[in-house]
């Protein structure tokens, strides 16, 4: 199984980050626009529709405010299994570390994937910082 980790830091405090990124179904509007041009909630899955056209319904499997992370799965589509999660650390000085990791099968998804999520996480920055 292939596994992905990225981390970006970002100059916005805790707070807001944690706010933004716990707002599961508006990802669209307050963390990662453009990258995600749509989501809407049914029930706990989130339906997202990529920049590129692509939609994936994605269960939300936790919204921890204690750890300040959020962790998904991805059903149907080209995926044999996909989970992964966004966190936020605090880092001092009003700046916040989000680490990104991803867990999927087949492993050879594992290069397109991992360009998304660095396209993902420089539109969050792009996003928390503005």
């Amino acid at each position: 199984m292939a596994s992905i980790q990225r981390d970006i830091e970002v100059d916005a405090a805790l707070p807001a980050v944690w706010d933004a990124l716990r707002d599961v179904g508006r990802i669209h509007e307050r963390l990662v626009p453009g990258f995600v041009t749509d989501c809407r909630m049914e029930g706990r899955v989130r339906v997202v529709t990529f920049g590129n056209g692509s939609v994936v319904r994605e269960p939300i499997l936790d919204v921890d405010p204690s750890r300040h992370r959020v962790a998904w799965a991805a059903v149907g589509g080209s995926f044999e299994h996909y989970n992964a999660s966004v966190q936020a650390f605090e880092v001092g000085d009003g700046r916040t570390r989000l680490r990104w990791i991803a867990d999927l099968l087949p492993d050879e998804a594992a290069p397109k994937v991992a360009g998304m999520i660095e396209e993902g996480l420089r539109v969050m920055k792009r996003t928390l910082e503005g």
